[in-house]
């Protein structure tokens, strides 16, 4: 009968286990992210009365089973649902992150590496991207190229996110080095009958600064249908005249030459194939130049008898060597290959960093620390210090959503309900066990 009581107190014991359990995933049924536990029993070892005795054919005696009394149960696991998924919840914020797939966010806290599935980030006073409880988000950041002034992914280590960094919060100006001239030139529009007898056409250069010139460019029909001298007037800075910056032209003055039957491009100074000429701005007030020599090219223009609509554009034929002014950041964005991508204001767009995942050989085997966070341990296997590329592990980032719990409410309410039942069941058995050593002391009245 002592042998009942203390099973029954065993019981008592893993069923008060298996409802903390339940208890702690029902109270974190709204936790982001939050893995379920579910709680397995085991046997206690065995009293054995008699072994087991096989047959006997000289005694004629057949064998016999042992005989075994059970002890109680332990605790023989508590299980963490790591691989199932919670349900997708809608955010506002770009930088929620949801994983699909089985990987986790490589988080790091005061210099030691944990993983989280909760991707709810916000940035800190630094710009740094963190988790709600202030854990930096590890992934790879991008560099500066001191020379061509480009960011460049750093892969050689993971390091903290940065979103609004001081060090991306801008992307350097250019210097133009190619302007192109489009559109249609004809002498017998109306802007060429008043005054002079010239039109004029804006073009705009930046310098290695990022200041933003522009030079009046004058178009004058030669009396030769299909021919235009052009030359460089003023520069402009802004609204205002500069009186320190001019331009030139190389050669100075030049025509530009159509053909007669069908107004389409023929070369510069009537010479098939040359296209370009070079424009070369120059500051009275310094010696070294924030200018480049500027090639300027008029083969995407015509001259047909439709209106005049002639106009620069900035880069050659294919846009390149426009020049640009100052960026300044005005968007960032997560992409779901999980690079940070940061727009500017001049056009540029720059990879400012990329997060990087963390898989397990035995994701159960993770520990949780708190936090939303679990720790690496033997039974899990190990964090190479690296990460994956998200796209390697077959899943992908969803922006502006979180992965919620995947606790089941019916399921755990159910469990509750049977672990209540094992309770009791169990308390019956001690206070059976209980009556029927009061019974048994009764014997000596």
């Amino acid at each position: 009968m002592m042998r009942s009581l203390y099973s029954g107190v065993s019981g008592l014991k893993v069923h008060q286990t298996r409802m903390d359990v339940l208890g702690n995933n029902i109270s974190n049924v709204n936790t982001v992210g939050f893995k379920a536990s579910t709680v397995n029993f085991s046997e206690l070892f065995y009293q054995t009365t008699q072994v087991a005795s096989g047959p006997n054919r000289a005694t004629g005696n057949g064998g016999q089973n042992a005989k075994q009394i059970g002890l109680g149960a332990s605790l023989s696991a508590i299980n963490v649902n790591i691989v199932g998924e919670g349900g997708t919840q809608t955010t506002s914020n770009p930088f929620d992150l949801k994983i699909n797939g089985s990987a986790f966010f490589v988080v790091q806290n005061s210099g030691t590496n944990y993983f989280t599935k909760a991707g709810n980030f916000t940035t800190d006073e630094e710009g740094n991207l963190v988790t709600a409880s202030g854990a930096y988000v590890m992934g790879f950041t991008s560099a500066r190229n001191e020379t061509t002034g480009d960011f460049e992914l750093q892969t050689d280590q993971l390091r903290p996110l940065s979103i609004y960094g001081s060090q991306y919060s801008y992307t350097p100006p250019a210097a133009t080095t190619q302007t192109s001239f489009t559109g249609n030139i004809n002498e017998e529009d109306d802007t060429f009958s008043t005054g002079d007898g010239t039109k004029t056409v804006m073009m705009y250069a930046y310098d290695n600064k990022g200041y933003r010139y522009g030079v009046q460019v004058t178009l004058k029909p030669t009396g030769t249908r299909g021919e235009y001298e052009a030359t460089a007037g003023k520069v402009f800075l802004g609204n205002k005249e500069s009186a320190n910056v001019t331009a030139a032209f190389t050669p100075a003055t030049f025509t530009l030459n159509y053909k007669e039957s069908d107004g389409t491009w023929i070369g510069i100074n009537n010479t098939a194939g040359t296209d370009t000429v070079t424009l070369t701005l120059t500051d009275a007030t310094v010696t070294d130049t924030p200018f480049e020599p500027i090639t300027v090219d008029f083969s995407q223009t015509t001259s047909f008898g439709s209106e005049s609509t002639i106009e620069s554009k900035p880069g050659d034929k294919d846009g390149n060597g426009g020049g640009k002014a100052v960026g300044n950041m005005d968007a960032v964005g997560i992409q779901p290959d999980g690079r940070i991508i940061a727009t500017y204001d001049n056009g540029d767009i720059a990879v400012i960093g990329q997060l990087r995942v963390a898989e397990f050989i035995n994701p159960a085997g993770l520990e949780k620390v708190g936090d939303n966070m679990f720790a690496a341990t033997m039974n899990s296997g190990e964090f190479d210090g690296m990460g994956l590329e998200i796209y390697a592990t077959g899943g992908k980032f969803s922006t502006s959503t979180l992965e919620m719990s995947n606790v089941d409410l019916a399921s755990e309410f159910t469990d509750m309900i049977v672990t209540q039942r094992g309770f009791q069941a169990n308390s019956r058995v001690i206070t059976t066990s209980d009556t029927m050593i009061e019974e048994l002391l009764s014997l000596k009245r």
